[in-house]
């Protein structure tokens, strides 16, 4: 009989909630990363060595800007969902 009057106690207590502080993750120091430096053009004759150099930062460039930028747009994503949620 004991047992049956414990029995709803020790889930009225069970039941309770605690609050737990959430906070969203900070960005990792290694996803901040700077892009790469780009090549410097050496003295030349050659317009095709200039070309070579400049074609080469231009992808270099633009494919970091797309790297960053996907992530920037991630983690707003991720964030606003964290914070909904609440």
């Amino acid at each position: 009989m004991k047992k049956l009057l414990i029995l709803p106690i020790v889930f009225l207590f069970g039941c309770t909630t605690v609050p737990v502080a959430r906070n969203f993750p900070n960005i990792p120091d290694s996803l901040q990363k700077s892009c790469v430096e780009l090549e410097e053009v050496e003295k030349t004759s050659k317009l095709s060595d200039v070309l070579v150099v400049v074609t080469n930062n231009y992808t270099l460039y633009h494919e970091c800007k797309i790297k960053v930028e996907t992530w920037q747009e991630w983690y707003k994503q991720q964030k606003e969902i964290f914070e909904s949620v609440k």
